[in-house]
């Protein structure tokens, strides 16, 4: 499986930011033609070792050897001449641009733009992974599993020799997946040596041939993935046992809180459902049936065409998402942590408190500073946000994990009564998920009520007292707990979607 010398090592790589030991002393080999995974809970260094690998970070000691040549540190454009390249969570690519205008980007294709040329090398690169793909498509009129493939073969179009993908998978569809991991195994085929990073253990058993673990900075094993088990590899990440994947809740569920009526806007039509005190209802359906529009519709942040919303059995007349928060406490913790669930460039205690600042100010607008501190403290502790001061740490500079906690409890210092979560789990690991989990279970048994969106099966399934499953845009049924299954979702969603087609 793998070559007798390595295509790059890592030798006792440490990189130091204030007050946080990043790197320790980590080593590592990564050879051609084979798939190294590697995982770790939100803080772990990942991120950081990658930037060291493409030169984004000079580390603070250590080595790294690449074909055979060793450096202190590494340079953007010295990792690139060694073949190595990076497709990060974010896309990096210009969305007004065609596809194969961004494949191309860069090179010196004759004296004047050959848009023949460049559309031909991608068509090829296209025909090779096996996708259908228009080259000349815009960027921003792909699917996001599309625009991911667009990043794999601009980087291999580069001559890629180190490949390294860093939650691939995050924005994609399970067909997309499917697409992405045949094209993985291809570039392992043509002799790449792939890094794939992932919270998705799933992915890692089926992908991968070895898979090293990082834990606090620290390099803690590297195994090969065939000869380990998900409770040894979650073991070895979070350094303890974790003998079930979802904490035990003992709610009980009460009165109907939260009721839509044939809610119509954002593209979604006659939505109705009830959501109790005290539970967990799932909402479930394909990519594009609309489940993130119509919870916008229900927080004030896009418009409602026609249609009924109840809280606690009062008509809710909600124009704006501080409506939603302050007359009728609903609180979201929206998809896009980035855009709309956070200000990245404001401190960890400034996001905490923003939701509440009326609260804690007095008449003239001066905000009680001790009870600002108190809230930041609580909520950054009770989330367990791993950085150096929640005072002075800009939420930019945070771990995704780290960053998803704080629009969590950001959400939760409104002290609403209804939350819902889109996709509250996305990006982070085994062991903050699992902190998550048992934040929602606590919610639930003070009586509050959680709407949870999720595309995680398995998160759904174990998660949910009930399930609300939509269709195309509309709503294809609801599930009780006895009749969960993940067969039973998939059919009633793509039911729906055919009927509507």
């Amino acid at each position: 499986m793998t070559e007798k010398e390595p295509v790059l090592s890592l030798k006792d790589i440490i990189k130091v930011f204030p007050g946080v030991v990043a790197l320790n002393h980590v080593s590592m080999d990564f050879y051609p033609g084979e798939i190294h995974a590697i995982v770790g809970e939100n803080g772990a260094g990942k991120s950081t070792l990658i930037k060291t690998i493409t030169g984004a970070h000079a580390p603070d000691g250590g080595t790294i050897t690449l074909d055979g040549e060793t450096y202190s540190a590494m340079t953007p454009a010295l990792a690139r001449q060694h073949g190595v390249e990076c497709i990060y969570q974010e896309f990096n690519l210009i969305d007004v641009l065609s596809a194969a205008e961004n494949i191309c980007y860069g090179e010196n294709m004759g004296r004047l733009v050959n848009q023949k040329a460049m559309n031909e090398k991608a068509q090829k690169l296209f025909d090779d992974f096996g996708v259908d793909i228009n080259p000349a498509t815009l960027v921003r009129d792909l699917t996001p599993g599309h625009m991911q493939i667009v990043e794999i073969a601009k980087a291999v179009s580069k001559n890629a020799r180190i490949l390294i993908l860093d939650e691939p998978t995050a924005p994609l569809s399970l067909a997309e997946v499917d697409i992405l991991m045949s094209i993985v195994r291809k570039l392992k085929a043509d002799g790449v040596a792939i890094i794939y990073i992932s919270h998705r253990l799933d992915e890692i058993f089926t992908l991968s041939d070895k898979v090293s673990v990082l834990r606090d900075g620290e390099y803690i094993v590297t195994l090969e993935t065939d000869k380990t088990t998900h409770p040894e590899l979650i073991k070895y990440m979070v350094g303890r046992e974790m003998t079930q994947t979802f904490p035990p809740r003992n709610a009980e569920i009460g009165d109907v809180a939260l009721e839509v009526k044939n809610l119509t806007g954002n593209g979604v039509k006659n939505i109705s459902f009830q959501a109790h005190k005290g539970e967990i209802l799932g909402i479930s359906g394909l990519v594009g049936a609309g489940r993130t529009e119509i919870m916008k519709v229900i927080f004030g942040a896009e418009k409602k065409q026609w249609g009924e919303i109840y809280v606690n059995g009062e008509p809710a007349n909600i124009k704006s998402p501080r409506d939603a928060m302050h007359k009728y406490g609903i609180g979201m913790c929206p998809e896009d942590r980035k855009r709309e669930g956070c200000f990245l460039g404001e401190t960890i205690s400034w996001n905490l408190v923003y939701n509440v600042l009326g609260n804690i100010s007095n008449r003239f607008g001066v905000i009680n500073r001790k009870k600002e501190k108190e809230i930041a403290d609580y909520y950054g502790k009770s989330m367990r946000i791993k950085a150096p001061d929640l005072d002075k740490t800009k939420v930019l500079t945070l771990s995704g994990g780290n960053q998803q906690k704080v629009v969590v409890g950001k959400a939760l210092a409104a002290n609403a009564e209804i939350i819902i979560f889109d996709e509250p789990t996305r990006g982070i690991d085994v062991g903050a998920k699992y902190e998550i989990y048992e934040l929602m279970n606590g919610l639930v048994e003070q009586g509050k009520t959680i709407i949870m969106v999720t595309s995680d099966m398995e998160e759904l399934l174990g998660m949910s007292d009930r399930i609300v499953v939509f269709g195309e845009r509309c709503l294809a049924g609801t599930l009780e707990k006895s009749e969960f299954s993940q067969e039973r979702i998939l059919d009633m969603a793509s039911t729906s979607v055919h009927d509507e087609n």
